[in-house]
Order: structure tokens, then C-alpha cells, then sequence
């Protein structure tokens, strides 16, 4: 596989590794968004107790308005964190 399906392949994992612990296994909850950050992005959250953070990015991602995120809202995180990034690192 190319670099870039690997990629495709290990978000889809990541994913998968937290939805369903609390609630659908097409979702993540808001504890399995938080644990999801919390193990995966941690410099994301100021502390592993940023709950406010937590609360405030998942209003942000649930464009449906179900209080957890689906894979399409996850992925536009992703997307999102990735962009910022690279302009973070292509201004430097």
C-alpha cells in the first residue's frame, strides 16, 4: 500500500478503536471523543480534565446536532487540524 491509503486506513482505525465503547459503533460519545484526544492528540487538550474543550469541540464537529460524531464530523477535524497545521509548518 502507498503512503497515503496507510493513512486513509489507520483513521479509519482510530475511529473504530473508540466509537462504540458507550454507544454506537458509528459515533463517538463525548467520553470516547475525550478519551480519543486524549490518547491520540495529547497535546490537544490543555490537561486530561479540559472538559470545557471537549464540550466546546464536539458542539463545534456535531453538525447534526446528535451529541456525538459521526465519521464524516470526525473526519472534518481531521481535516481541519491537518490544515492548520500545515500552515503552521509552511510559515515557519
Amino acid at each position: 500500500m502507498t503512503e497515503l491509503e496507510t493513512s486513509i486506513g489507520m483513521l479509519i482505525d482510530v475511529f473504530r478503536r473508540y466509537s462504540g465503547r458507550e454507544g454506537s459503533g458509528q459515533t463517538l460519545t463525548k467520553g470516547e471523543l475525550k478519551e480519543l484526544l486524549e490518547k491520540e492528540l495529547p497535546g490537544f487538550l490543555q490537561s486530561g480534565k479540559d472538559t470545557d474543550t471537549v464540550n466546546k469541540l464536539l458542539g463545534d464537529l456535531d453538525a447534526n446536532g446528535d451529541a456525538e460524531v459521526d465519521f464524516k464530523e470526525f473526519m472534518v477535524f481531521v481535516a481541519a487540524l491537518t490544515f492548520a497545521c500545515h500552515t503552521y509548518f509552511t510559515q515557519a
